[in-house]
């Protein structure tokens, strides 16, 4: 399963994009600034191709499985061996201080707000188990990062 993240806006606290699944588009994204100098959990994660497996380590898979129950979540969606930093999670959230070195996803950005996302959780729940299905069937899945400018 190939994932791609198009960047599509970036400013000088967050980044916009658009999440496809095989093609398709699903989800809108919002991620961290780009830095020139590379902060570990506060930067736009480096264009490429990343790995995703799920992460049943940690607080966010703790509250994920308590909120959603165990037959929904399966862990945590992981991005891998990106350069500078530990644990990229693809996860629901609303506003920049959720977006520290993670993806988060939503239906929409606010027109008035643009450092926020919109029902993220309904986001989260649209991709998740396509996502999550695809690794448990063992299924190599693959996120790629891409700006705008570079297609």
């Amino acid at each position: 399963m190939d994932i791609d993240v198009i960047r599509y806006n970036s400013t000088a606290n967050f980044t916009d994009g658009l999440l496809f699944i095989n093609g398709g588009f699903m989800v809108h994204t919002l991620e961290d600034e780009e830095r020139e100098i590379k902060v570990k959990h506060e930067t736009r994660i480096p264009n490429g191709k990343y790995r995703v497996t799920l992460r049943t380590e940690g607080g966010f898979h703790q509250r994920y499985l308590n909120q959603y129950g165990s037959d929904f979540h399966k862990g945590m969606l992981w991005v891998r061996d990106v350069p500078n930093f530990e644990y990229i999670l693809i996860h629901k959230g609303n506003t920049e201080k959720h977006t520290s070195g993670c993806l988060l996803v939503g239906m929409g950005n606010n027109a008035d707000n643009k450092d926020f996302i919109s029902h993220s959780a309904d986001a989260y729940e649209l991709i998740y188990p396509i996502i999550s299905k695809a690794i448990l069937r063992g299924e190599d899945v693959w996120i790629h990062y891409k700006d705008i400018n570079l297609i």
